[in-house]
């Protein structure tokens, strides 16, 4: 089976790169990732420089992952064209392990390597039971690869559902899990905190990185030069359609409440893509106990925050990722089920439609032209 799927593959691949869209070498993007950079603490300096070398070297006797395996150079995160190029290289490499293959079996790749999602193990909290298996505690779902450029130095959100409370307890959770690394085999509280030092030094641009270490101010939202980029900036500078939601220096923060009852200030939102599901994912029911006893029952193919706080109120809502260097770090949303800015706002047409925000294709294509720009 993997043998087949290698060759199409590469029949594929080699299709897309002879000419079919595949940028040219040198139109590759080349995000700012700074690393050991001197801090006039040389103890601190020489911290990041081992944690540069464990997130990039050290399996720590795992699967044969490091942690740039999934939060790759240059994005910090993992596209379904990388996952490819990759297996076409070494269908065995260390990314192909059975934990993150279709259905966990180990026979095929095919969610990873279309929609580079991972698996996911998330313990049910105690008042929520899958309606199929009440007895089951953990639940096995398919979520992309959050980047690490950014986010370590300027996002307090750690995950999709937040459910990790630091970057060192979501390092140690992700060598136990995507990387299978024996307990014993862990880095001590030391390697931890270089591994979350060095990653919070990786940043889209030189600005960005100014504004985290308290040099500059946040990068101010781009003026666009097309007819088209400067209306979809409208869309968010003004109008705030967009900017509502998409406020702060990583464009991730809520300015204002919205129409579905989120706080002004989070960073949880909704978008309908569990609601909506254009990927086509399978349908889960969950039974919630709420504290009168009564019983919320609430259909989703994942159901997101709810998984961590137990509320029914709260399903569909997951951390908004940063909209900055966001032509770079494609697939997009929780499930990845965006490949391309164009199939991002296949998604928002539909929430802008849900909501009675009138809209036109001309309104579509200049909120997507203006997002290459961000």
């Amino acid at each position: 089976m993997k043998r087949i799927q290698k060759a199409l593959l590469t029949a594929l691949f080699t299709l897309a790169t002879a000419g079919c869209g595949a940028p040219e070498e040198d139109e590759q993007p080349t995000p700012l990732l700074e690393e050991g950079e001197s801090t006039g603490d040389a103890e601190q300096s020489a911290s990041v420089n081992e944690g540069a070398r464990l997130f990039k070297h050290e399996t720590f006797q795992g699967n044969g992952r490091t942690c740039e395996t999934c939060h790759t150079s240059g994005t910090g995160t993992l596209s379904p064209q990388q996952a490819q190029a990759a297996y076409i290289a070494n269908s065995n490499g260390p990314l192909f392990n059975p934990i993150d293959s279709d259905g966990r079996l180990g026979t095929s790749y095919s969610k990873l390597l279309n929609d580079a999602t991972v698996t996911v193990d998330i313990t049910l909290p105690a008042n929520v039971t899958l309606a199929s298996d009440p007895t089951r505690r953990t639940l096995m779902l398919r979520r992309g690869i959050p980047s690490t450029i950014d986010a370590p130095s300027l996002d307090s959100v750690i995950m999709w559902d937040g459910r990790e409370a630091t970057l060192q307890t979501q390092a140690r959770s992700a060598l136990l899990g995507h990387a299978e690394v024996d307990p014993s085999w862990l880095p001590s509280e030391d390697g931890l905190n270089s591994i979350a030092q060095y990653e919070q030094t990786l940043f889209s641009s030189g600005a960005m990185k100014n504004y985290a270490k308290g040099k500059g101010p946040a990068p101010a939202l781009p003026e666009g030069t097309t007819d088209s980029e400067k209306r979809g900036r409208m869309w968010f500078a003004e109008t705030g359609v967009c900017g509502s939601c998409h406020g702060g220096p990583l464009l991730n923060r809520m300015t204002a409440g919205n129409p579905m009852g989120v706080p002004a200030n989070s960073q949880f939102g909704i978008a309908f893509v569990s609601e909506f599901n254009l990927a086509g994912n399978p349908m889960l029911t969950f039974n919630v106990t709420n504290p009168d006893n009564t019983v919320t029952p609430v259909s989703s193919p994942d159901p997101g925050l709810m998984l961590v706080t137990g509320v029914p109120q709260t399903a569909g809502l997951f951390k908004m990722t940063s909209l900055r260097n966001l032509k770079n770090t494609a697939p997009y949303f929780h499930d990845s089920s965006a490949k391309t800015l164009e199939q991002v706002m296949v998604q928002y047409k539909q929430v802008l439609d849900f909501l009675g925000i009138p809209n036109t294709p001309q309104d579509i294509a200049d909120m997507t032209a203006y997002m290459y720009l961000l």
